[in-house]
């Protein structure tokens, strides 16, 4: 538990590839990451498979919004994990509340179930928890390996120092993984004051501009406040940069 480890967080086969080739010691494979990831294809799992030796967890999430689930829902998500189970994922990446703000205990059991004992981090629904000490300890309880969280902040330098005794409070059960907001200039500050080792980024270093030369600026195929002409995408040499300093550590 806790040995250095960087994981990235990436929505394409592209990215998937410069991640691993910049050191990625294991991928989270999710789709759309612009609205806070969903479900991946099984397509591009078994294409990122193929062609990216490494682990490979992979996000379930039915859609954008907050993590309280109906039984349609739950049916989903829990076919999405025995498939990609099937299909070799080391892991899957799960979680799910009640309306008042705990972890939803029958429905992560269930999920968990599905999973037949491969790796369980929990998302950064601890992050939408009330208290993130109970929730630390449902998750131990539960048998998760990991928990993403960003110190229930924006951002994990805003989160230190929650994020600092969860670290301190898990005392080496359970992984517990930096996430939101990491960049190769404030990793080493979150590790010194928190002794984080397990991160968790896109390794992002902008956004790519669209091989399109024609260009429609009267209309939006998704949220306003989206391009359709920028492109994110994980950067290898921002990430090998990150992975550097995380496998520094002791």
């Amino acid at each position: 538990m806790n040995k250095p480890l960087i994981e990235a967080c990436v929505d394409s086969h592209a990215s998937c590839v410069a991640a691993t080739r910049g050191g990625a010691d294991r991928l989270e494979l999710c789709a759309h990451l612009a609205i806070g990831g969903t479900t991946p294809s099984p397509v591009v799992f078994k294409q990122v498979q193929r062609d990216c030796d490494v682990k490979i967890n992979v996000l379930i999430r039915p859609r954008f919004g907050d993590f309280l689930y109906t039984d349609i829902e739950m049916e989903e998500m829990c076919e999405e994990i025995k498939t990609f189970r099937e299909l070799g994922a080391n892991g899957v990446v799960i979680g799910a509340l009640t309306p008042d703000g705990d972890l939803d205990v029958e429905k992560m059991k269930r999920m968990m179930e599905c999973a037949g004992g491969i790796d369980v981090t929990l998302h950064r629904a601890f992050d939408m928890t009330r208290d993130p000490y109970a929730a630390l300890e449902t998750a131990i309880e539960l048998g998760c390996t990991t928990i993403l969280t960003s110190g229930q902040a924006s951002d994990v330098v805003a989160g230190k120092d929650i994020l600092k005794e969860v670290y301190a409070k898990a005392a080496g059960r359970i992984d517990i993984m930096a996430g939101c907001g990491v960049k190769k200039w404030n990793i080493q500050e979150i590790h010194d004051h928190t002794g984080i080792r397990v991160f968790h980024t896109t390794g992002r270093k902008g956004v790519l501009d669209s091989g399109m030369v024609y260009r429609k600026s009267t209309v939006s195929m998704g949220l306003p406040s989206l391009s359709e002409y920028e492109i994110w995408q994980t950067d290898e040499q921002e990430f090998r940069e990150c992975a550097q300093i995380v496998h520094a550590f002791a």
